[in-house]
């Protein structure tokens, strides 16, 4: 299924517009997700809008936004009145300035969005735009209205589109002066900071995202298998931190962790082993769920490739 854009509009930088629409980059739709249940019947628990005095449902034509001005008064604001105020942005993202990536202080960031051309025209426009900003090596910086709200965004060229991030305001971002104050001021020695380095040298590398799993997920997924097959969990026993006394001390031995590591050869399949076969019945019960992510790998992996010929008997 063809995505859905979140939102459609006009991208401008002076006179030069193009139609675009907007897509969010990144999901949480294949997480493991859980329903809430009543735990005496077994059924869903459903989420009603009910009157805080009466009690009573209220149907959501009778719902309206209002403003609290003091405990128990409200202003009512109606959804004709909101639509009265709706800025340019609304319709528009208005490219106001260019700026350094590097000017950008990451706690702004909020998400990211991919930007295309929407229809057949405007690709010449779109592409002006595009490579501006890819030849500029700067941040495009404009405003779009997603959520009834106006939000900053950073556009930067992603091979053939753009990718939009959603920027926070100023008085959305807590001043760290009221965490850090009170942390103490601690002399580092040479020597210290040598071994931390050494340790940082020795984990050096590339960011590569496939390397990493999500291992809350993959403890999800078992959990389910293990219920599903009628197996008794038991909890397994933390880890313990370790109590640091000798900060040197740990750090050398760190050194040699990580050391130690790197010489490990990788453990080898024993020659003849052969694996074990699952019992009539159990199959199913092996991985009777992998997690929607995997489930989509899996059936883009069945399909065959495209332009694929069938050999000849």
């Amino acid at each position: 299924m063809a995505p859905r854009a979140n939102w459609k509009g006009f991208l401008r930088l002076s006179l030069v517009t193009c139609p675009v629409a907007l897509y969010p980059a990144t999901s949480e739709s294949e997480k493991i997700s859980f329903n809430q249940l009543n735990r005496q019947t077994g059924h869903r628990v459903k989420y009603l809008k009910v009157d805080a005095e009466t009690g009573d449902e209220v149907p959501n034509e009778d719902i309206v936004k209002g403003y609290e001005l003091d405990k128990g008064q409200y202003i009512e604001v109606s959804r004709e009145e909101l639509e009265e105020i709706a800025l340019e942005s609304t319709r528009t993202i208005e490219i106001d300035e260019f700026v350094d990536k590097s000017d950008i202080d990451p706690r702004y960031l909020i998400r990211p969005y991919y930007i295309r051309p929407d229809g057949k025209v405007g690709h010449d426009a779109f592409a002006v735009i595009r490579e501006t900003i890819r030849e500029m090596n700067k941040v495009a910086i404009g405003r779009v209205v997603l959520t009834n709200r106006e939000h900053i965004v950073a556009l930067e060229p992603m091979d053939k589109g753009l990718v939009g991030t959603l920027l926070r305001y100023p008085y959305e971002v807590r001043s760290e002066a009221e965490y850090f104050d009170d942390i103490q001021d601690v002399k580092v020695t040479k020597d210290m900071l040598d071994l931390a380095r050494h340790i940082v040298n020795q984990k050096a590398g590339r960011f590569e995202p496939d390397k990493f799993e999500d291992h809350y997920e993959t403890a999800l997924i078992e959990l389910i298998n293990q219920k599903r097959a009628g197996k008794v969990i038991r909890p397994k026993e933390r880890p313990k931190g370790e109590n640091v006394v000798d900060l040197m001390e740990a750090l050398r031995r760190s050194v040699g962790k990580e050391a130690g590591k790197q010489a490990a050869p990788a453990k080898a399949d024993k020659p003849g082993k052969k694996p074990r076969k699952a019992a009539a019945g159990q199959k199913e019960m092996l991985m009777p769920i992998a997690g929607k992510k995997a489930a989509a790998r899996e059936t883009s992996a069945k399909k065959p490739a495209a332009g694929a010929r069938r050999k000849s008997a």
